[in-house]
């Protein structure tokens, strides 16, 4: 285990993972990747659907509504902490470039604030932001292309299980990068941290279908991928 008996009582805020239970080359190698991914979101992103500046304010307002669920977090050991993730819902707004954008920021964000480290920005963008927003856009893209075009298929699948299953797939990946490094043992892992996130799915699918329900009803015009005209006409 590599966790330094000078760090074992050092917080690590949020599920960000410290600077000190991250190898040098894992840091480099992930910070080049984060950074990779980043530029291509910023050069294919949907700008345009940002040019009204209600949708502008939105963005804005989602970002600093998830820095601040950020920061409200559980946890066991240094690394080892939940939060709710908000990248479904992120996604179905903004598309996962954008998406992507938001994260990046929030990250940076609570980095600044304290709650991570700089030199392992890339890392954890990789795990909370690059793998949650990928699987969230194409669980979308599997729904929308197999399944008939339903409002309740939407926000079920799309919102409620999606959500739900995205923060689980978050926590595997971080438990198996862990691992890799041998940060902390695996059997501690898979049966003290794992199973969290199957607990927090169920908050974190809640809140993201009812958001998406929310949305749907009042304000259609701030999900990217919802249309009316296909989900809620009659044919």
């Amino acid at each position: 285990m590599r966790l330094h008996p000078s760090h074992a009582g050092r917080p690590a805020k949020a599920m960000n993972l410290p600077d000190y239970l991250v190898p040098v080359a894992w840091q480099w190698i992930a910070n080049a990747l984060a950074l990779t991914l980043l530029a291509y979101a910023v050069i294919k992103a949907p700008w345009r659907h940002l040019s009204d500046p209600a949708l502008q304010h939105v963005f804005l307002g989602s970002i600093v509504t998830l820095m601040v669920i950020w920061s409200i977090k559980a946890g066991i050991r240094p690394g080892l902490n939940i939060h709710l993730l908000g990248a479904t819902a992120l996604c179905l707004m903004f598309r996962w470039q954008l998406a992507l954008i938001a994260l990046a920021l929030i990250l940076i964000g609570i980095t600044a604030f304290g709650m991570g480290g700089w030199s392992t920005l890339g890392i954890n963008f990789l795990i909370m932001a690059a793998i949650p927003v990928a699987f969230s856009y194409n669980v979308f893209r599997l729904v929308d292309s197999k399944l008939p075009n339903h409002l309740i298929i939407y926000i079920f699948a799309c919102g409620f299980l999606c959500a739900g299953l995205t923060i689980s797939m978050c926590g595997l990946s971080a438990v198996l990068a862990l691992s890799a490094m041998q940060a902390y043992p695996p059997d501690y892992l898979f049966s003290n941290y794992l199973p969290y996130f199957i607990l927090i799915g169920w908050s974190e699918a809640f809140v993201t279908g009812m958001a998406i329900t929310l949305m749907t009803a009042f304000r259609p015009h701030w999900l990217a991928t919802f249309c009316d005209q296909r989900y809620l006409t009659k044919r």
